[in-house]
Parts: structure tokens; sequence; C-alpha cells
């Protein structure tokens, strides 16, 4: 069971006490991604995360390093495009310590112009290694196809022209508009008393200005259209679908037992047909992502080029008989309890508790318990599932695709089914 208080400040502390570990796990968690960013500011929510790793006012880069291994801890960070994390996990002893850094990095990055110099390099070079990773590439490319120049269709990583363009003046003035107490949660799950904990934030996380909650954005048009890169690659990556569900839609859990069904695993339809039956690709599966409005369902293969026909097909047609027909019941079973065990190991460690924590609470201010989840898997219908596949069935599809596409080949034809 979790516990929720919310201090003065307006800052959300959520933890899961687990008194049989001998770890905890600390997250601070900010409404700061890249949905959030106007025009111009591309990538500054990863850039920022990085900064934070620079250096504060009491600890240089290398001392907090210093800091976390010297307790054999583990300290990191990531951004989304609905928030950005950085967490740290040690030994219960040490949770004193790591809480101090979080909150250090949190209130007194220095943010020096030279830091902001120097992390331009690197965050170039990760834009050139994504480039260089077509099958990480297309996922990209997939969302710019569903949703244009929104900032939901960028990417993460910002472009050349906009990292290239960071200042200390961009940063510091998204950083003051985007880390306050109302856009801020901390996560925590390991072995410690929550009272003790909340005490602990509360003296660590001091009051800061702009204490409200930033205004959500506005959410995006679909553009529903056909992106291709090419590039000289032996395969030919392709990502294909539609619009999919925010967090908290009412069949969200169906899309979770469509998605496993659909290409969730070596037993769906996607890879038994694609993969075990045809041999067309090694790579091939299902996804779906949701934000605090929207979302998308996607299907993911690479293949050698003279296949890439023949796949698409098979991918629009796995999709529609999940619309005609209702799932047999063995299947159905065995969906839900694929995603039943899927939850309960991916929770056995005091990271992924807090990372459930935190990122359920930012996003949409509300924690599922793993007792809730299993219940609302449990309650899905066969119908619901076909009733769900044959509504994306019919919604606008987008296709991308990285690599060296076949001439003459009808992707407009093979999308919409033809």
């Amino acid at each position: 069971m979790y516990k929720k208080e919310t201090l003065k400040s307006g800052l959300r502390v959520i933890t899961e006490e687990i008194p049989y570990l001998r770890s905890a796990s600390l997250g601070v968690w900010v409404a700061s991604g890249s949905r959030y960013e106007a025009d111009g500011q591309e990538g500054i929510s990863h850039f920022l995360e990085h900064l934070l790793f620079k250096g504060t006012q009491k600890r240089s880069a290398k001392e907090i390093a210093q800091a976390v291994d010297s307790v054999g801890g583990q300290l990191n960070a990531f951004t989304g495009k609905e928030y950005t994390c950085f967490y740290v996990k040690v030994l219960d002893e040490h949770l004193g310590l790591g809480l101090d850094i979080l909150a250090d990095m949190y209130h007194s990055s220095l943010l020096e112009p030279g830091d902001i110099e120097k992390e331009k390099g690197v965050v170039l070079e990760e834009i050139k290694l994504y480039e260089d990773t077509p099958d990480e590439l297309v996922h990209d490319l997939f969302a710019r196809a569903i949703w244009g120049g929104n900032a939901l269709g960028r990417s993460i990583l910002g472009t050349e022209e906009s990292v290239t363009s960071m200042n200390r003046e961009k940063v510091r003035a998204y950083y003051a508009d985007h880390f306050t107490p109302g856009n801020t949660v901390v996560a925590a799950a390991g072995h410690f008393k929550h009272a003790e904990l909340v005490r602990m934030v509360e003296a660590a996380f001091r009051p800061l200005q702009g204490a409200g909650k930033q205004e959500q954005p506005a959410g995006p048009g679909e553009e529903n259209r056909i992106l291709v890169r090419p590039k000289d690659t032996e395969q030919v990556h392709l990502c294909l679908g539609t619009t999919g569900l925010p967090h908290d839609h009412p069949d969200i859990y169906a899309l979770h037992v469509l998605n496993a069904c659909l290409g969730g695993g070596p037993s769906s339809r996607l890879f038994q047909e694609i993969r075990e039956e045809r041999g067309l690709a090694y790579s091939v599966y299902s996804y779906q992502n949701s934000y605090r409005d929207t979302g998308t369902v996607g299907i993911y293969a690479g293949m050698s080029p003279k296949y890439l026909g023949e796949v698409i097909k098979i991918a629009i047609r796995e999709l529609s008989s999940l619309a005609e027909v209702a799932l047999p019941d063995a299947e159905l079973v065995r969906a839900k309890e694929q995603l039943k065990g899927n939850l309960m190991l991916s929770l056995e460690s005091s990271s992924s508790r807090m990372s459930q924590l935190g990122r359920s609470e930012v996003a949409r201010e509300k924690v599922w318990t793993s007792d809730e989840m299993i219940s609302e898997i449990e309650r899905v219908t066969a119908e619901q599932v076909r009733r769900l596949a044959e509504t994306f069935s019919h919604r606008g599809k987008a296709m991308a695709l990285v690599g060296m596409v076949p001439d003459g080949l009808d992707l407009e034809g093979l999308l919409n089914g033809a």
C-alpha cells in the first residue's frame, strides 16, 4: 500500500514501505517533458536533465559521482514527453545521503555557461548516435507522422539547431518555470518509515516560488502521414499505427490485452505469423504509449526491403482480424495471465516500485495499486477488446519507414488495406 502527502509548498511525497528490503529508491519527478517545450526550446528538458549532474553549490560533478559510488548506490535520470525524473537507489542506511544529493541537484545546480557549452557537444553526439540507430529513430519519425509539428511529434533530444542555440538564460528561465513544488513529486519505495521520510523531504526541499502547477499544453491534432527516411541499411525499419488512448481512458486495460494479443510477446499473432510462420523478420512487436490526453498504438518490424509490402499487409490484416472476431477464451486468458505476470515481476525491486508511484502521480495524479490493476485486467472482456480494435481499424493510420524502400511500392494503398 502506498501513502501520499502534499506539503505546504505544494510538493507531493508518495511512498511505499517495503520492510523486508535493504534498499531504498528515491526519485524526483518533474512535469518537464518535451511536450511542454515551446518553439525554439526543442530538447531543453533533456538538456537540463544533463546539466543537473554537472555540479551544485556544494558538490562538483565528480563529487556527486563519488558520493554515490562510495556507498554502492546508483544515480541516473531520464526525460520523457511529459516528465523528467532523476533518481537514486541506495542501501536503507544511506537514504539520507541519497535524498540530500537529489535535493542538492534540484535546488542548487550551477548551470554554468562552461558546462552548457560542453554539454552541447555531448547531446549533439547523442543525436548522432540516435540517427545511427534506425530501429529507434523510426519511432520518432512515427510520432511526427501522427502529430506533425505538435510538441508530441518532436524528438525528446531536440535538433542540432535547437541544441546549438542553448544558453544559460534559456536554461535558467525554463528551470524557473518548471522546477516548482506544484510540478514536482518525490516518490520513494523500500525500507524506511513514511512519516520520517516526509520530514526529511520537507527539510531538504525548501520552499520555492511558483508553487502552482503549470498550464497543460493543448492536445495535438492528427496528421496521419507517411514519412520515409532513406538510409543505406540492410533492413528497412517499419512503424505503423494510429492514435491510442490517454492514461485514464476506461478502455486502457482492454488496450493492454489487445496489445498483448497483437504483438506483445512470442505467442502474439504478429510474432507467430511474421517471424515463426513466414520468417520475414527477426524483430516484430506492437506497443502502446499513453499520455495525459491521447496516445499511440504502433506496430514495429525490421525486415529486408523485399518483404516490406508483405509485412505491412499482414500487420493491417492482423489488426483487422481482432476487430472482426472476438478473442477465443484461451487467447484472452493467456493475454491476461501474461499481463499479470509481467506486472508482478516488474515490481520485484524498490526502483521499479518507485517508478510506478512517481510516473503515475506526475502523469495522472492517481496511483493504481497492483491489486487494482490486476482486478481491472480480469474485468476485460473479449467483446471489449474487439470493439476497441474496431475503433482503431476505422481511424486514420500513419506510417514511418527508415531504410531503402523498394521503388514503385504503393505505401498509401498498403496502409489503407488496398
